[in-house]
């Protein structure tokens, strides 16, 4: 079976101060690494966790700018959900308690409403900062486990609740690192899931050819509702994160990146090695060691460290 998909087509219209965005496309918002708190208009894909690639949404970005100020209004008429691993499959450990059950995942049913965000940002005296506010759906869902037809049958529905989230982020530079610092406040009007604060703050210098960042990203639950919730920005805050790469030459480079969570739970490094082979070759060589405890996010995927081989063709 042969299956295709078109990762992104768009169309820009450009008059004056405004640049309008129409089709499929990516929307970045925030200024962290890692973990980005008022990143809601990107889902991933997180088949493979610590390897996670963004997925595209279907919208319109309209963006105003007028010397320091820009202000961005998406409007996205469809969520696109995030993928999460397979129960029981190479991305997800179950706990020793289940095994005499059956896990019988549910076909969810994906929210039809649409999703608004307005973000105004400000650049001035090499100093970046900005508020945003989006209106939607989480991509990643909370996980219900309900009885099935039987005593030994569990079935686990994904529900993907409303998202309220109010954002700030900051880039500040001085002489020896630039200041990175991004927090969200998440809220919902459904009564079924939980309200938090994500944010995280960094310090990243460029050295030469280095690139060099590290930081902390935390997380503080205002209100606990749900058990369980398939969350990884949730999941690496309460972690100290970094990241070095290094710029052998225009055809080579390297780069690590780590989380640690603060109570030692839960590990994962990750390199990579890219080298271009002509102008339409790239080869990668890329490996992931994770570690921690069954009740950790990141322990609980500690048997699946890789290595893995990829060859690119470009034209």
């Amino acid at each position: 079976m042969s299956v295709g998909a078109v990762r992104r087509l768009s169309a820009t219209l450009t008059h004056g101060p405004w640049t309008v965005d129409v089709g499929r496309q990516f929307i970045r918002w925030g200024k962290t690494d890692i973990v980005t708190p008022t990143d809601h208009f990107a889902p991933r894909d997180f088949v493979n966790v610590v390897n996670s690639e963004f997925l595209a949404v279907s919208g319109v970005r309209t963006a105003w700018q007028a010397r320091a100020d820009t202000v961005d209004v998406v409007w996205v008429p469809r969520m696109t959900p995030s993928r999460m691993p397979i129960l029981g499959q190479r991305w997800t450990v179950l706990p020793a308690s289940s095994t005499a059950l059956t896990l019988r995942p549910v076909t969810p049913t994906f929210p039809s409403r649409d999703q608004l965000g307005v973000r105004w940002s400000r650049n001035s005296g090499g100093y970046e900062w900005s508020a945003s506010l989006f209106d939607g759906v989480n991509s990643m869902p909370d996980v219900v486990a309900l009885p099935g037809l039987s005593p030994v049958e569990v079935l686990t529905v994904r529900q993907y609740p409303r998202l309220r989230a109010y954002g700030a982020d900051l880039a500040a530079p001085n002489r020896w690192f630039t200041l990175k610092a991004e927090a969200s406040v998440s809220t919902s009007p459904d009564a079924r899931t939980d309200s938090y604060v994500l944010y995280g703050v960094q310090a990243e210098r460029q050295a030469g050819e280095w690139m060099l960042l590290a930081g902390y990203a935390g997380e503080h639950v205002t209100t606990r509702r749900v058990a369980q919730a398939f969350a990884p920005d949730r999941g690496l805050s309460r972690a100290v994160v970094a990241r070095a790469s290094y710029t052998v030459d225009t055809n080579r480079s390297a780069s690590v990146e780590t989380a640690v969570r603060q109570n030692g739970h839960g590990v994962y490094v990750k390199g990579e090695y890219s080298q271009a082979h002509g102008p339409h070759w790239r080869a990668t060589l890329s490996g992931v060691v994770i570690g921690g405890r069954d009740d950790d996010f990141l322990g609980q995927f500690r048997s699946n460290s890789n290595v893995s081989v990829a060859l690119r063709y470009s034209y």
